[in-house]
C-alpha cells in the first residue's frame, strides 16, 4: 500500500491557486524535487525518472495549516454539548484517570485525526497531546508514528504542566468541600524533573528541522504552570530554536484567573517574564484587552484563532480585525474533537470568513475569503517557525491538495478561491501532497490501509468506551462546586477594556 518517496515529481495540468493573492492560473505544472517545489510554469518537459500525476480538472492549492488541536481527544467526539471549558475539561482529564492506554491504542487514536485532517485538505497540523499522568515515551512516540506512517506533516507536543491540574480555577479552597478537596490532593503531582528531561530529549532527537514531524514546546496554560516552569521552558526552547505554544485567555474565567492570581493579566504576567517572543503561537486569545495586543505585537509572537470550537465551548469571539490591525501574526486551527468535534479546516476557514462580517462595521473591514485563505496557509507558516509554506512557489515546500473541479462545489466554476473557502466540505478531495509525496492519490490514502485502520479504530473504541465512561461518571461528584466557581467568575467584575464581543468593534 504504501508509495515510497521519489526524488522527483510532475504535477501537471492543473488549475493551481498559488496563494490567497494571486489568481489562479490554469494550464500549470509543478516540478518538485526532493520535497521542494522547482518549477512552476506551463509545459515543463518530464526529467529522466520523474513521477508524472496528470492533474487535469483539478485546483491545486496549499494545504492548510491546523495550529492547535488535541489527539487525546479523538476518541471523546460527540460526547459533549452546552459545557463551558471550565466543566467541559474535567470530562476530557478527568480527576480520576480511566486505565492507560496501550502505545498501539494511541497510534490508532492519533490516526483518526491525520485521516480527516487528510481527507479535508489539511497537510499540516500542530498535535498538543496530554499524556498525563503516565507520560509513557512508548506511547508519545506512538503519536509520533501514526504521522511519519501516513504521511502528514506534524508538530507534536506533550502538554506539561507542574501545578495540580484541577486547581487552576480561582475560589478552589473556598468551593469545593474539604473531604473532595483532600480526595484529589492524595493524587501524586506532575514530575517536573521528568518533564523537562521528556522535553529535552523530544528537543534533541524529533527537531523539526530534521524532521518532517517534530516537536514543539507545550506548556499548557499560565495558570497550569509555575513560573519557574514556564522559564526553564522557554529557555529550552531557545536553547534548541524549537516553536512554543501554550493556551492563553480563552475565556472569562481566565481573564478573572489573570486578576486574582497574578494581579495583571496573564499576558501581561507572560511578558514580565521575558516568555513573549516570535518562536511563540498564543492560543485562543479571545480575552485581551488593547495593551494585551500591543504586548504580543512588540514581541512578535502569533496568536492562533479556534473559532468554532470558541463558539461551541460559549468562550466567546476573538477580536480577529484588532489584533490583526496591530501587526499580530494570526494562523488558524479546528481545536480537539472533544469541544469542536471536528477537524475539518474548510469549515473553520469558512467560519473566519463569516464570522468576521458584522451589521456594526463597515464592508471594508470584513474579513474576505482571500483573507481566510491566508490566515490558514502563510499565517499558520510564519506561527510555527516553517517559512517555505502556505504558498505554491520555487523554493516552498511541496505540500498541496488537489480539488475536484467537477464536484459540485466548484460548479459553475466562477472564482476558485471564494468557491473553496465558501462551498468546498472535503469532498472534493482527490489529491494530497505532503513534502513531495502524494499521500492520497484518486481519493485513496497510499502510505496506509484506511480501511483497516479504521476498523481496528472501531474495535479498540468498543474496548476502552466502559472506561472511558466510568472515568466521566467520576467528574459527575465533582462538577456542581466546579460549577459554581464558574458561576462566580461570571459575576465577578474583569478589566472593562477587554476587547469583548460588545466592545472590540
Amino acid at each position: 500500500m504504501s508509495t515510497p518517496k521519489t526524488d522527483k515529481l510532475l504535477v501537471k495540468n492543473a488549475l493551481v491557486l498559488a496563494s490567497g493573492d494571486a489568481p489562479a492560473r490554469s494550464q500549470t505544472d509543478i516540478l518538485i524535487d526532493k520535497g521542494t517545489i522547482v518549477t512552476v510554469a506551463t509545459n515543463i518537459a518530464i526529467p529522466p525518472g520523474c513521477t508524472v500525476i496528470d492533474a487535469t480538472g483539478l485546483l491545486i492549492a496549499p494545504g492548510w495549516i491546523n495550529g492547535h488541536f488535541h489527539s487525546h481527544e479523538h476518541f471523546h467526539k460527540g460526547r459533549f454539548d452546552n459545557l463551558p471549558l471550565e466543566l467541559w475539561m474535567h470530562f476530557v482529564r478527568p480527576p480520576i484517570a480511566p486505565p492507560p492506554l496501550t502505545p498501539e491504542q494511541v497510534y490508532l487514536r492519533t490516526t483518526i485525526g491525520a485521516i480527516e485532517a487528510i481527507r479535508t485538505g489539511t497537510t499540516f497540523v500542530v498535535d498538543d497531546v496530554n499524556h498525563a499522568p503516565h507520560y509513557s515515551m512508548e506511547c508519545i512516540d506512538a503519536v509520533f508514528q501514526a504521522y511519519e506512517d501516513i504521511g502528514l506533516r506534524a508538530l507534536v507536543s506533550v502538554s506539561l504542566y507542574d501545578l495540580p491540574f484541577y486547581r487552576t480555577v480561582p475560589f478552589f479552597d473556598e468551593e469545593m468541600p474539604v473531604h473532595l478537596r483532600e480526595q484529589l490532593d492524595r493524587q501524586a503531582l506532575p514530575n517536573r524533573d521528568r518533564l523537562l528531561n521528556i522535553a529535552q530529549h523530544l528537543a534533541q532527537t524529533r527537531h523539526p528541522n530534521q524532521h518532517r514531524v517534530g516537536y514543539i514546546v507545550a506548556p499548557s496554560a499560565p495558570q497550569r504552570c509555575s513560573q519557574s516552569f514556564l522559564v526553564e521552558l522557554e529557555k529550552l526552547a531557545k536553547t534548541y530554536d524549537l516553536p512554543l505554544m501554550l493556551h492563553l485567555l480563552e475565556t472569562r474565567l481566565q481573564a478573572v484567573t489573570g486578576q486574582l492570581f497574578y494581579q495583571r493579566s496573564m499576558t501581561e504576567y507572560l511578558a514580565d517574564l521575558g516568555f513573549l517572543s516570535d518562536r511563540v503561537a498564543l492560543q485562543h486569545c479571545v480575552w485581551l484587552t488593547p495593551h494585551d495586543v500591543e504586548l504580543i505585537a512588540e514581541s512578535g509572537a502569533s496568536v492562533v484563532y479556534n473559532p468554532l470550537s470558541n463558539l461551541k465551548l460559549g468562550s466567546g469571539r476573538m477580536a480577529v480585525r484588532a489584533i490583526q490591525d496591530a501587526g499580530v501574526n494570526i494562523a488558524l486551527a479546528s481545536d480537539g474533537c472533544g469541544s469542536r468535534d471536528s477537524l475539518n479546516m474548510l469549515s473553520v476557514v469558512q467560519a473566519v470568513a463569516m464570522l468576521n462580517k458584522s451589521p456594526t462595521t463597515a464592508p471594508e473591514h470584513w474579513i474576505s475569503a482571500e483573507e481566510a485563505f491566508e490566515l490558514a496557509t502563510v499565517g499558520g507558516a510564519k506561527a510555527f517557525g516553517v517559512a517555505q509554506l502556505g504558498k505554491i512557489a520555487p523554493g516552498y515546500k511541496a505540500d498541496f491538495v488537489g480539488y475536484r473541479l467537477d464536484a459540485l462545489s466548484f460548479v459553475p466554476l466562477n472564482h476558485p478561491l471564494r468557491q473553496l473557502v465558501y462551498a468546498e466540505t472535503g469532498a472534493a478531495v482527490d489529491l494530497v501532497v505532503v513534502d513531495g509525496v502524494a499521500v492520497m492519490r484518486d481519493s485513496k490514502l497510499t502510505q496506509v490501509n484506511e480501511q483497516a485502520l479504521i476498523a481496528a479504530i472501531c474495535e479498540v473504541h468498543h474496548q476502552i468506551l466502559p472506561a472511558i465512561q466510568s472515568s466521566e461518571a467520576t467528574v459527575q461528584t465533582f462538577l456542581p462546586y466546579y460549577r459554581r466557581i464558574y458561576d462566580r467568575c461570571l459575576a465577578y467584575n474583569i478589566d472593562p477594556a477587554i476587547l469583548t464581543p460588545d466592545n472590540r468593534e
